[in-house]
């Protein structure tokens, strides 16, 4: 699933009840000591909150991955190969400003003409395939699983107790969040009245003087409010996103009766059932914004002066639609995969995940598949801020099971980070894991494209990974004889080690070294990571 959650729901959790309702020594960066460098006192600045991921720790003292040194020191005016990068996601807005000028183009293709012109299976697949047809909404994994009656009697009854849990919470924070938002408005449509204008600022609340119990209430309830959004108009938009949020998990989500592949017509637990889909990955609506949100923070056009920079340039985004408002099928994951590589795709993103995988058997092949044939597969280690070495936490897919050894090493699997260097420098949501999160990368309040030649602000270790897969696009456009494998090692073994403490999923009680709740116990960096590729191109380092 590609979830997006909201920023008001996690800001808000619990805030406001009281209304009622091994550092690589390669280069100079990091510095000798890493912990050493001072933590910034300052509030990002617009510019640096647009661009964070791309600054450098040292210079900027902010936990980004030192891409715009990578290009100011290192790749310069350098031509590199073209690299197509496969976003494995929801559809995307192939008009975008920001990424019509690095789509893919299948060249043996013919649009429009309702023919499979290079025979490779796919019909008139220009830009990528869409594997969902019609459809959008659906069902997370475990609603199947209870309808379906799906796996085994500990499997369904695992998956019933957590749809049973949802559903009552999704009708609750409805509850919640309406019932605040309307606080909300009764406190600003008072205040306006005080005030006598149509707008205000936190300046003009500061300066009312009253001894009106109520007044003050209500200038205390904006006052807290704004430290949520520019505006009281803002942060009710984001409690009505949030009620619309939890609505979809119980209209479609955790609804055991609803059924969103009917629009598709295939069956989707039949992996020879192939003939479905069609070849326009467009999203659907603005709604439908993860995959273009994904493929800006990875390609979108550099230099061009509009919205955002991608992190790597001689990028062709190729988009592969295949998971919907719910749970990705392992089989529209399984042929999608297969689809990229066959169609020339050295890297795929895949920003989405689930805690059940009934046919993960299917997703597995296909991962091997593309090791097989050099493809690296980045992926999102999920949003539930628990540590998924513990086997009750599970993200599908993956690159082993039980904590055992991996079934191929062309897998990375990327956690989050916040813009705040230090103890609360690991996103609040990201998951962690010694064994089953190999790095950390920006993730947390990321600004990227969004349909209509928008652009917006989303968090995730679904942001994070597309981060990672652009470095490694770098990677792989100027040292093209590289190995996915390679890459893989390069992206981990090349980044920033801090050794200091960081508070693990919100709870200031639970801490961990940082070097403790990942496989390398780094920040990837992409200015060490184009160095140390160099290395290993030249045979001067072997992975």
């Amino acid at each position: 699933m590609t979830l997006r959650i909201p920023k008001i729901s996690i800001a808000l959790a619990g805030s406001i009840l009281f209304m009622g309702c091994g550092a690589t020594a390669l280069v100079s960066t990091p510095i000798e000591n890493i912990d050493s460098t001072p933590l910034k006192i300052s509030d990002l600045t617009d510019a640096e909150k647009k661009h964070w991921g791309h600054l450098d720790l040292v210079a900027d003292t902010i936990p980004g991955m030192s891409v715009d040194k990578a290009y100011s020191e290192i790749i310069k005016n350098k031509k590199g190969d073209k690299v197509i990068v496969a976003v494995l996601d929801s559809g995307i807005d192939l008009k975008h400003e920001d990424i019509a000028e690095v789509l893919w183009t299948n060249k043996g293709e013919k649009p429009g003409n309702n023919k499979d012109d290079d025979n490779n299976g796919y019909i008139d697949d220009i830009h990528g395939y869409n594997f969902l047809g019609d459809s959008y909404n659906e069902q997370l994994e475990a609603a199947r699983i209870v309808k379906l009656k799906l796996g085994d009697a500990a499997t369904q009854a695992k998956a019933k107790a957590l749809v049973d849990q949802k559903y009552a919470k999704a009708q609750q924070e409805i509850q919640r969040y309406t019932q605040i938002q309307q606080v909300v408005k009764d406190a600003d449509a008072a205040i306006k009245k005080q005030l006598g204008k149509d707008s205000y600022t936190q300046k003009d609340l500061s300066g009312i003087k009253t001894e009106d119990a109520a007044m003050q209430q209500n200038i205390g309830i904006l006052t807290q409010m704004l430290s949520y959004g520019e505006s009281i108009d803002s942060v009710i938009e984001q409690m009505g996103q949030a009620v619309s949020y939890y609505n979809d998990q119980i209209e479609y989500n955790y609804n055991v009766d609803f059924d969103g592949r009917k629009a598709v017509g295939d069956d989707p637990y039949d992996i020879t059932d192939t003939k479905y889909g069609n070849g326009n990955p467009q999203s659907s609506s603005e709604d439908e914004s993860h995959g273009t949100h994904v493929a800006g923070i990875i390609a979108a056009k550099r230099g061009n002066g509009k919205g955002v920079d991608g992190v790597a340039n001689n990028v062709e985004i190729m988009s592969i639609r295949a998971v919907p408002n719910g749970d990705e099928y392992d089989k529209d994951i399984a042929l999608g995969i297969r689809y990229a590589v066959d169609n020339g795709a050295k890297i795929i993103n895949g920003s989405f995940g689930k805690a059940f995988s009934p046919n993960a058997e299917w997703v597995y092949d296909a991962i091997k598949y593309a090791a097989a044939n050099d493809v690296l597969f980045v992926h999102a280690a999920g949003n539930d801020g628990v540590d998924l070495d513990d086997p009750t936490n599970t993200n599908f897919p993956n690159d082993q099971t039980k904590n055992g050894p991996e079934i191929s090493d062309n897998v990375i699997t990327v956690g989050a980070l916040s813009s705040d260097y230090g103890g609360e420098m690991l996103a609040s949501f990201s998951n962690f894991g010694k064994v089953n999160v190999d790095v950390f990368a920006p993730g947390d309040a990321i600004y990227s494209s969004m349909p209509g030649d928008n652009y917006e602000f989303q968090g995730g270790t679904s942001m994070a990974a597309p981060a990672v897969a652009g470095v490694a696009a770098l990677i792989r456009s100027y040292y093209p004889k590289l190995t996915a494998s390679q890459v893989k090692h390069i992206l981990m073994e090349s980044g920033l080690a801090p050794q200091a403490k960081v508070v693990l999923g919100g709870d200031a009680s639970k801490t961990s070294k940082f070097n403790d709740i990942s496989t390398s116990g780094n920040i990837v960096n992409a200015y060490n990571a184009l160095i140390m590729a160099s290395k290993v191109s030249a045979g001067d380092i072997t992975l």
